[in-house]
């Protein structure tokens, strides 16, 4: 039997999340919810303050790449020419 891991502080049935789902949220606080069906996670429903914190952190690595990318492209060092296929 293939089990699946649940990456989450809570796991519910999807047919009790549609029962009580007001219940649910205020169980899991500030907790990640793992939706099973049939035992299986079927998908995950995270607090508005991990999204947002996740989205940042997210868009803070994107704004350190782009000054990595500006300032090497910027810099007086020759290029190497490289295929992706290499990397």
């Amino acid at each position: 039997m293939i089990t699946s891991p649940i990456y989450a502080g809570l796991a519910v049935s999807i047919s009790e999340l549609k029962k009580n789902p007001s219940g649910v949220m205020k169980e899991a606080g500030s907790r990640v919810v793992a939706v099973l069906n049939h035992n299986k996670p079927q998908s995950y429903l995270v607090p508005a303050a991990l999204f947002e914190r996740l989205e940042l952190a997210k868009q803070l690595k994107d704004i350190k790449l782009r000054a990595i990318v500006t300032s090497r492209m910027n810099s007086k060092r020759r290029p190497v020419k490289m295929e992706l296929d290499d990397l």
